[in-house]
């Protein structure tokens, strides 16, 4: 490739490289430890907003250990899926770290939908005992997909809990994942709190809201339970989340600045953010009867972390477009 060309590459050419989620995890991990070491340049994401509850945001950040640097360009509209559109898209834009120059454009929705669920596992490592076996999804679209693939690559899953406030799409998660993992028992479930009160690692995965109307209750999550709130607190009470003994983040300078335009009214103040706990600079769980929460925004790092590789390997196989810059 010369300097002249950038490799561009589709969601079906993302998708054909086909990272696998333990691979993604490992990305991750280095990235967040590089993260709370304070190696890594993240600044906070400027976005614009077209619509209520719908945002359009870049996302630049540069880790010197993996060489990566870029930004992604990604929309979110809660809407689309009632349009047969992708709740997620945008692109993904490297940047080579001598030159400046970019080298690759590629879709972000595929990596946005695994770097999540990654995330979220790479949470429950530190935060979920490692024995847990039940898992509740509480959304069952794109992100609960994604995240039962990554809790089930580090964690004894038995036995999933899945609910939708559609049921459609609550069957069709069912009966995709009861296909893709035939040795775990997959369970319907009519509310919330059937989920949550039986699983010992839950997943909220519904749409990010700014005035959130939420249904999670205290006493509904089990002691020793841990929870990856995808969709920031838009299912929880503030009288539940007063109950997580500890509340993490992915950073801690991003959920000041949204506190500051509206957001997490009664979410408490994080103990730690997740490059602090990966680093080994703050502890993870500490016991087996603490219930912990990992409330992990989204963050640039996640997807620098992961796309060099997907460029790396997508250009070993002759997967892309070459075009002239």
């Amino acid at each position: 490739m010369t300097i002249a060309q950038i490799l561009y590459l589709s969601r079906n050419d993302v998708e054909k490289v086909a990272l696998d989620l333990p691979t993604i995890i490992d990305l991750l991990e280095k990235a967040f430890r590089e993260k709370g070491e304070g190696k890594v340049e993240l600044p906070p994401k400027p976005g614009i907003h077209t619509k209520p509850n719908a945002f359009i945001h870049a996302m630049p950040a540069y880790i010197p250990s993996l060489h990566s640097a870029g930004i992604k360009w990604v929309s979110g509209y809660p809407e689309n899926p009632q349009k047969g559109l992708p709740y997620i898209s945008g692109l993904l834009i490297l940047n080579d770290e001598e030159s400046g120059l970019p080298y690759a454009v590629m879709d972000c929705t595929w990596i946005t939908a695994y770097r999540t669920g990654a995330a979220s596992a790479l949470s429950a490592k530190y935060l979920a005992r490692p024995d847990s076996h039940t898992l509740g999804i509480i959304g069952c679209g794109v992100q609960g997909r994604t995240h039962t693939e990554a809790m089930t690559a580090l964690f004894p899953i038995q036995r999933v809990y899945a609910y939708d406030i559609l049921p459609q799409a609550q069957q069709k998660f069912l009966l995709e994942m009861g296909e893709k993992f035939p040795l775990i028992e997959f369970v319907p479930t009519a509310n919330p709190k059937e989920v949550v009160t039986q699983s010992e690692i839950v997943v909220t995965a519904g749409p990010i809201l700014k005035n959130p109307t939420p249904t999670i209750e205290k006493d509904w999550l089990p002691i020793g339970a841990f929870v990856s709130a995808v969709d920031f607190d838009s299912y929880w009470k503030g009288e539940a989340l007063a109950q997580i003994d500890k509340f993490a983040t992915d950073d801690l300078a991003q959920m000041d600045y949204y506190r500051s335009i509206g957001y997490f009214k009664e979410t408490p103040q994080p103990y730690a953010d997740l490059g602090e706990i990966v680093a080994g600079l703050k502890p993870g769980r500490q016991s087996a009867t603490e219930r912990t929460m990992a409330m992990n925004l989204g963050l640039a790092l996640d997807d620098m972390a992961v796309a060099p590789t997907i460029f790396q390997r997508a250009k070993e196989s002759g997967i892309g477009v070459l075009l002239p810059l």
